[in-house]
């Protein structure tokens, strides 16, 4: 089992840049991928990146390709996710999971973080 803690929301303008960090418990956490999702005020949660155990492999959803960019380090035990140009879209609840595989979906995720908000004002 792992536990996940996200840090580093906030409020922002648009366009600018944010850096979350996940920090997970235990000695296991090269043996997850590693995700972020998020969740808007009466919209679903959905997939923002995700990264393999090893970091090898990431994949972004299109909404967020080419501004967002996720890392991990597992000396650390930690998975980021950086957040440039943002924009008032991306207001949310961001959520860390871990999964056997890359959580493309919700589904695929085992465990969650409780959430950190991420506020863009335009």
């Amino acid at each position: 089992q792992v536990q996940l803690v996200e840090s580093g929301g906030g409020l922002v303008q648009d366009g600018g840049s944010l850096r979350l960090s996940c920090a997970a418990s235990g000695r296991t956490f090269n043996k997850y991928a590693m995700g972020w999702f998020r969740q808007a005020p009466g919209k679903e949660r959905e997939v923002v990146a995700g990264i393999s155990r090893y970091g090898g492999s990431t994949a972004y959803a299109d909404s967020v390709k080419g501004r967002f960019s996720i890392s991990r380090d597992n000396a650390e035990n930690r998975v980021h996710l950086q957040m440039n140009r943002l924009k008032p879209d991306d207001t949310a609840v961001y959520y860390c999971a871990a999964g056997q595989s890359i959580p493309t979906t919700t589904r695929r995720a085992d465990y969650w973080g409780q959430g950190t908000q991420v506020t863009v004002s335009s």
